[in-house]
């Protein structure tokens, strides 16, 4: 991931699918590029406003498609005087063979390098200059440049990213630097073991499909890509019919069309990416990767529907009850009453073609087994009896809060806007997504829960020092020794 601006946003897969991290910030090169000048308009596309909605608090969203396939979105916010703007491209890790692994996200670095109109120091003042912010960012299926600014720069922040996506030099010179770059990036995942325990569970739960595949790639793979690689990739991804351009904020449909038409419209229209293969059913079972560290990582995770699924807003909510803030059942059962750990947490990630239900907990090394089996008795329960209407109302109102909440600033609703496009989805309003979740029935999470809960079927990964899990937990309260003796621990 890339960024310049005091306001930058991570990003994550996931725990979302963006768990790439940082790159640091690059320093300026001493020469000077003329600035662009506008190019003409290209031809215009038909405008399709595929669904227009303006729920009571004003929002609008509107949807065109340019000559090229490149779809372009807004979401007006009333009341908002700033803009975030972006363009996403569908290529990403899972698109990619085992041996271009970290492809997307090398060129998403190297764009920054430097464009047929500017330096690498030109690009980061950009918008800094004016007060904005510049990220980008490579996930499982895409990448993404986005900024946020004033709405009044508008324009220079399209223009920018437009020169980003279309003209990155890829030059020779630059891909040994930058491959220095992604190999500390590769470096400090290594060094974190509460990020490296992800990496490590989603390669062997997926096995070998490429949703297991590493965005960084491995030092290896990234040693071996070349600047005609990088060319190609760049030639036959970065094209309308795999573009998303969208802004969210105070702006107007019909002018931000206008710029994408100016900026975006002339890129040629290309062939559509191809679908993710269909990755299966992952392999259940529990493995342990030998790692001296003050804690053992663990991960449980199952495969899911993906993003498109009927099932998705149960699946939602059950990641919510399990692990989604300090009322959910591992909150209160694995730190609140056992002491077993700090971190404790669940969440959901979905794909085109599938999605992860999974669960992190960190905790000292001789408790693991305890907490790893307070984990299973937990997913046990809920994947026997689901949730009763009490709490099935009350989460429901969590997730629906928390919703609201976080679709406050631009920037998140930019990252909805395009979510939905770049899965190919109709948009859905905030009204329509509130009752598809009001719509979810004590049946659908007991149906749900029976389907991807049974700790049978669950694929763990356990990241720690490779002693012996004897110690009893000092902390422990109720049937914590029980839990340590289980028969789950059998294949640790």
């Amino acid at each position: 991931m890339w960024s310049t601006g005091a306001t930058s946003s991570a990003s994550s897969s996931c725990p979302s699918t963006r768990r790439g991290g940082c790159a640091s910030p690059r320093r300026p090169r001493p020469r000077k590029r003329a600035l662009p000048t506008r190019r003409r308009p290209a031809p215009a596309g038909k405008v399709h406003r595929d669904r227009t909605h303006r729920p009571a608090g004003g929002e609008e969203y509107l949807a065109t498609r340019l000559g090229n396939g490149a779809r372009v979105l807004t979401e007006t916010m009333r009341g908002v005087r700033s803009v975030a703007v972006g363009a996403w491209i569908r290529q990403g890790s899972a698109l990619e063979s085992a041996e271009m692994m970290g492809a997307s996200h090398l060129l998403e670095h190297m764009v920054f390098r430097g464009t047929e109109n500017r330096s690498r120091q030109e690009i980061a003042l950009a918008l800094e200059s004016l007060g904005g912010s510049l990220n980008a960012y490579t996930s499982r299926e895409h990448t993404g440049y986005e900024a946020r600014v004033l709405a009044d720069h508008l324009p220079q922040a399209a223009e920018v990213i437009s020169d980003l996506v279309r003209n990155p030099l890829l030059a020779e010179s630059d891909l040994e630097r930058e491959k220095e770059v992604v190999g500390e990036e590769i470096a400090q995942v290594e060094d974190t073991p509460d990020d490296l325990v992800f990496e490590l569970h989603g390669d062997r739960m997926w096995r070998g499909h490429p949703y297991g595949h590493s965005i960084l790639g491995t030092r290896d793979t990234v040693g071996a890509l070349t600047c005609e690689d990088l060319t190609a990739l760049h030639r036959t991804s970065y094209v309308g019919a795999n573009l998303v351009v969208a802004a969210a904020g105070c702006v107007e449909h019909d002018a931000f069309v206008d710029l994408a038409r100016e900026w975006f419209g002339d890129i040629g229209a290309g062939c559509e990416a191809p679908a993710v293969a269909d990755p299966g059913k992952v392999r259940p079972g529990t493995d342990r990767v030998a790692r001296e560290s003050a804690q053992t990582h663990i991960v449980l995770g199952r495969d899911t529907p993906g993003h498109a699924h009927d099932d998705r807003y149960a699946l939602i909510l059950l990641s919510a009850a399990l692990g989604g803030g300090m009322s959910s059942r591992l909150f209160q059962r694995v730190r609140e009453e056992l002491a077993l750990a700090y971190s404790v947490y669940a969440f959901q990630s979905f794909y085109a073609r599938a999605g992860v239900l999974g669960i992190y907990v960190g905790t000292r090394p001789a408790w693991a087994p305890a907490a790893l089996d307070a984990v299973r008795e937990v997913c046990r329960d809920v994947a026997s009896e689901g949730l009763p209407p009490d709490e099935l109302a009350r989460i429901k109102e969590q997730v629906k809060g928390q919703l609201m909440l976080s679709l406050e600033a631009p920037g998140a609703r930019l990252h909805r806007l395009a979510g939905f496009a770049l899965h190919g989805e109709p948009f859905a309003g905030l009204d329509e997504v509130q009752g598809m979740i009001d719509g979810v029935s004590g049946c659908d999470i007991v149906r749900v829960a029976g389907e991807v809960l049974d700790p049978e079927r669950l694929y763990a990964l356990c990241l720690g020092p490779s002693s012996p899990w004897t110690e009893s937990p000092r902390h422990s309260t109720g049937d914590a020794s029980g839990l340590a003796a289980s028969h789950h621990l059998s294949t640790l």
